[in-house]
């Protein structure tokens, strides 16, 4: 499985053609307590760059962003009762979604961990 990064500091995880979403744990800190997410819809279809969540934090909502063009299988249901698991495990079990990817040469542009922990240091 890789792991890449945006510069919006969202994660995805991919393997094979499917990937999963969800913020970093810069992101999470920045935002504060986390106590709303919405998740974007099953067969929801999603380009690079387009808004597909909401997360709302007791400072503010933020979008997150698609790090990929693709269709949603699944959103994490588990933060619609327990949003602070984004604060608790947000690059693990704090995820917001998964996809189908339909480019994978849309992974091209994205950092790699050492990259982006270099862009968080220039923060």
């Amino acid at each position: 499985m890789s792991r890449y990064f945006t510069e919006d500091h969202e994660w995805i995880d991919v393997d094979g053609d499917t990937a999963t979403v969800g913020i970093t744990d810069y992101a999470q800190s920045q935002l504060g307590d986390i106590v709303f997410v919405e998740t974007p819809d099953e067969g929801k279809q999603v380009s690079k760059g387009d808004d597909a969540a909401v997360v709302e934090s007791v400072k503010a909502a933020s979008d997150v962003y698609a790090p990929v063009s693709g269709t949603v299988i699944e959103g994490n249901a588990d933060l619609d009762d327990n949003p602070a698991l984004v604060n608790e495990d947000p690059e693990g079990e704090g995820w917001f979604f998964k996809m189908t990817l339909s480019d994978a040469s849309e992974l091209d542009g994205l950092m790699d961990e050492a990259k982006y922990a270099d862009f968080v240091s220039k923060l």
